[in-house]
């Protein structure tokens, strides 16, 4: 993946790991208050996003589901019905279509890759032929991370995005970067997020239903949840509305200018983390899926087996196309963080799908979401 700055905690690192659909920056994690009792309500959780915004992030929006009816809460420069894109979290759309399609019988995770997709992983170690569907979905694949190819780093992360941010970058196109890199191991024997596993699963969705990946979302989410605020934009580079703008300072350099990067072609994402969507919509998918709205009873076992991310990070697992965490207090919740230009996400829900968050900051040098996250599930708020 791109390189990351030195962050406060281990967990914050793996948090932005997870996040780094589309993103070079990791988030900090502003201290916790230790003896600091939970709270009720989300007054906490409104306490840390203006954290966010104090610290240098332009916006900050979040949206709560709990026993106690809907919260929604904004600082700097944001709408509580603002659209964003949503990076990785993509990801937990394109796993749920691909179990889905295995409920039907019409295909198998553990089918090799190179039975939907004939001679396409092969070279510099990758072979398809030994790598599975779902090791594509739980990361344990070893193909190599698109995103951290030097030269679509510079065209794509860095000042080079001016000039090519309305680029088209074609799924194969992306698969043949990555696989010009020695793959990272041995398939199913370690774990290592990559964007290109997503995208090698938005070509077999398309292999096996005939059409895009993302016409699979629209007809198999979007639709049956009626989620009005959620896209897949293809090529599109416009952002609808109402939104804010996507601020990126294009460098690792926190002092470095800052750039309006809302407008872009989500084609260097794909099926790794082009969807648009909105806090309201995010809840709705991700509290359907952890509550079986979307897949049977089978699919769900699967869907919630995880994998171990590192040895020394117990508390973050991930799953196919979502993690899980437990947090400080001892919460345990599911779902996906994400980051693309301008935009950092987090879609969170407990297990019994009751109690749900998504937030969006529109900043990806700076911010923390996993601060936003410890306030509304254990309400605690970052030091004053």
């Amino acid at each position: 993946m791109p390189a990351v700055r030195t962050t406060r905690t281990l967990r914050t690192t793996v948090a932005a790991v997870l996040a780094a659909g589309l993103t070079a920056t990791a988030l900090a994690t502003p201290a916790l208050a230790a003896s600091e009792p939970r709270q009720r309500g989300h007054a906490a959780t409104q306490r840390a996003l203006q954290a966010q915004v104090d610290a240098g992030v332009p916006g900050a929006v979040a949206q709560a589901r709990d026993g106690r009816g809907n919260w929604t809460g904004t600082a700097g420069e944001r709408g509580g019905d603002d659209r964003y894109r949503v990076g990785s979290l993509t990801k937990t759309f394109v796993s749920t279509i691909l179990l889905q399609l295995q409920a039907e019988r019409r295909i198998d995770l553990d089918d090799p890759v190179e039975k939907w997709l004939p001679g396409v992983v092969r070279g510099n170690g990758h072979d398809g032929r030994r790598i599975t569907v779902r090791q594509l979905l739980n990361h344990t694949s070893g193909v190599f991370d698109v995103t951290s190819d030097p030269g679509f780093q510079e065209k794509v992360f860095g000042p080079g995005f001016l000039e090519h941010r309305y680029d088209t970058w074609t799924p194969r196109r992306l698969v043949d970067v990555a696989l010009a890199h020695p793959a990272d191991f041995e398939p199913g024997t370690s774990w290592s997020y990559s964007n290109t596993n997503y995208v090698l699963a938005g070509m077999i969705i398309e292999k096996v239903t005939g059409r895009p990946y993302g016409k699979a979302v629209e007809n198999r989410i979007i639709k049956p949840l009626k989620l009005r605020a959620t896209s897949v934009p293809g090529t599109r580079p416009s952002m609808p509305r109402p939104s804010s703008p996507a601020w990126s300072t294009l460098s690792q350099d926190p002092g470095a200018p800052v750039h309006d990067v809302s407008r872009l072609n989500p084609s260097i994402a794909g099926a790794a983390g082009e969807i648009i969507s909105d806090s309201n919509d995010l809840q709705t998918f991700y509290r359907a899926l952890l509550k079986g709205r979307l897949l049977p009873k089978a699919e769900m076992r699967e869907l919630t087996t995880t994998v171990q991310i590192a040895p020394e990070v117990p508390r973050i697992r991930y799953g196919l196309g979502i993690m899980w965490e437990k947090l400080s207090c001892g919460e345990e919740i599911w779902g996906h963080a994400g980051g693309i230009h301008g935009s950092s996400t987090e879609g969170r829900v407990t297990r019994d799908g009751e109690h749900s968050l998504a937030l969006n900051l529109n900043a990806d040098w700076t911010g923390d979401g996993a601060a936003v996250l410890e306030a509304e599930f254990c309400g605690t708020s970052p030091r004053s």
